[in-house]
């Protein structure tokens, strides 16, 4: 951030000058909060708030997307494996689970959007699922067959006799 000559607080130290979004983000980001707490909304960088709050809405999306990405691909390794699965990937489906609750009460309005991350997060563990396996990808279904329930409540036994 740089500082103005001019510009001195009541110290008489030098006042940062306002941060611009392409050399400082955080300091931008500073200004922005400082100018609205302000009311001073004719002073705020509306394109840019416009774009950091799409990408901020587009994240939380990616982040549950990637998660549910990951119990879809133990999903797959737990019903077409039955002979390898492991407590690593009961533990690592219950730890995804977890988080899928805590981002929900944070973003609940992302619930709507469930068949869309399923169907997005279902095709990147459908691949991975066939990478690890080392099966055909077409051995795996070419659409999602777990429900949200599925991927949320199923329990995860070793002795699982009823897979998918």
């Amino acid at each position: 951030m740089t500082t103005s000559s001019k510009a001195r607080s009541a110290s008489n130290a030098p006042v940062p000058a306002p941060a611009r979004y392409e050399d400082d983000l955080y300091g931008w980001v500073e200004d922005q909060i400082q100018l609205l707490r302000a009311n001073e909304v004719g002073s705020i960088d509306a394109s840019h708030i416009t774009q950091e709050l799409t990408d901020l809405g587009r994240s939380e999306f990616n982040r549950l997307v990637s998660t549910v990405r990951i119990i879809l691909l133990h999903l797959l390794k737990w019903d077409h494996q039955p002979e390898r699965r492991s407590r690593s990937w009961a533990t690592s489906i219950a730890e995804h689970r977890d988080r899928i609750e805590y981002q929900l009460r944070d973003t609940p309005s992302l619930q709507p959007r469930f068949p869309d991350v399923i169907r997005e997060a279902y095709r990147f563990a459908r691949r991975a699922a066939a990478r690890e396996t080392q099966l055909s990808e077409e051995t795996f279904p070419e659409t999602c067959p777990y429900a949200w329930d599925d991927i949320t409540l199923r329990p995860m036994t070793r002795d699982d006799s009823n897979p998918r």
